[in-house]
């Protein structure tokens, strides 16, 4: 009897959806973990397509400056936006009507154009109207938004955890704007776990 429940139990556990299991990190050094609420995210840098700006993630990540930082603007059905250091900090007094305004202290990065397209799970730096003037915050996408592509800087993509994406709290309808946001808790290379 032991042994038939023992069966039963390895069977069950081998039925378990491929989404649930861990993925393979084949690269630690370019791998960017975000651990929410609902669960661990794992984002595939791309150095070979924005050297820059994957070097300021992993700068800003190892500096602990995404620790408890706001996902300040989230629309429904384009992407979660977070990465304002300055004040977006849900850890260091958050200032709602100031998220999204502000970046880090190290100079605005020069953009990184690609024709790699804006599809679901694909992370891209935020910018103002100025292509040149990305800094800190990113964005991941929840569909496809090609309207972006050749417009924005492809930094990274999703390769585990998109089901913790979907789940982040969504903002009003229009600016996306989010009052008791969600946040990311840890941000961390993975190389340095």
């Amino acid at each position: 009897m032991f042994r038939a429940i023992c069966l039963l139990a390895a069977l069950l556990f081998s039925l378990t959806p491929p989404e649930a299991k861990a993925v393979e990190i084949k690269d630690p050094e370019n791998t960017l973990v975000i651990e929410l609420k609902a669960g661990e995210v794992d984002i595939e840098m791309l150095p070979e397509v924005a050297p820059q700006h994957v070097a300021r993630i992993k700068a800003l990540a190892r500096a602990g400056e995404y620790d408890g930082v706001a996902f300040h603007r989230v629309i429904d059905g384009f992407m979660a936006q977070t990465g304002d250091v300055k004040y977006g900090d849900m850890d260091d007094g958050y200032n709602a009507s100031r998220a999204g305004t502000g970046g880090s202290d190290l100079p605005n990065i020069p953009a990184e154009f690609s024709n790699l397209p804006f599809d679901r799970g694909v992370v891209g730096m935020a910018r103002a109207r100025d292509p040149n003037s990305a800094n800190s915050q990113f964005f991941i996408m929840f569909e496809d938004g090609h309207s972006l592509n050749n417009n924005y800087t492809v930094w990274g993509k999703v390769i585990s955890g998109m089901k913790f994406v979907d789940n982040i709290k969504r903002g009003v309808q229009g600016s996306g704007a989010v009052t008791d946001p969600d946040r990311m808790i840890k941000v961390y290379v993975a190389a340095d776990k």
